[in-house]
């Protein structure tokens, strides 16, 4: 027997949060076709803005932690907008920003800590394409801030 999306998400221990509503003037997701485009979420820890720049006062595996814990987020409003991670056919592609200090090239390995997650839960459907960039700042300083697209089964209204 196949294991499901949730029963993985309670075999890792993870609870889904309520959904953040977005800061400023965009929506949480919109649809086009059979893909989901999620807005960037931003990294945060125990309910505020995950702050720090990677290499100056976060080291690499900080930045994994914050990008599994941003990619939890996302799999919250995934959920809102679908209404079943059933439904996700594919995670096709993932944007991660990184707060990243001067010299900094660890990027790909912050990145990681979603696609790990996204992988893990979704299996063969979590893989999906990448890009990492460093950035000067990110809203709120936060230390991460990720967007996401699947593609779903069925296409919700705009969130």
């Amino acid at each position: 027997m196949t294991e499901t999306v949730y029963e993985t998400l309670d075999a890792l221990g993870i609870c889904l949060p309520e959904p953040v509503r977005p800061a400023a003037a965009f929506v949480p997701w919109t649809a086009a076709g059979d893909l989901l485009f999620l807005s960037g979420h931003i990294a945060r820890r125990n309910g505020r803005p995950w702050t720090g720049r990677l290499g100056e006062t976060l080291e690499t595996a900080d930045g994994v932690a914050a990008a599994r814990a941003t990619a939890i987020d996302l799999l919250a409003t995934l959920h809102a907008a679908t209404g079943n991670l059933a439904t996700v056919r594919q995670i096709v592609k993932l944007m991660v920003l990184v707060n990243s200090a001067p010299g900094f090239t660890d990027q790909h390995l912050v990145a990681n800590g979603a696609s790990d997650l996204l992988i893990e839960v979704f299996g063969a459907a979590g893989a999906h394409a990448r890009s990492a960039f460093g950035a000067a700042q990110i809203p709120f300083g936060s230390c991460v801030e990720i967007e996401l697209v699947a593609q779903v089964a069925r296409v919700p209204h705009a969130g």
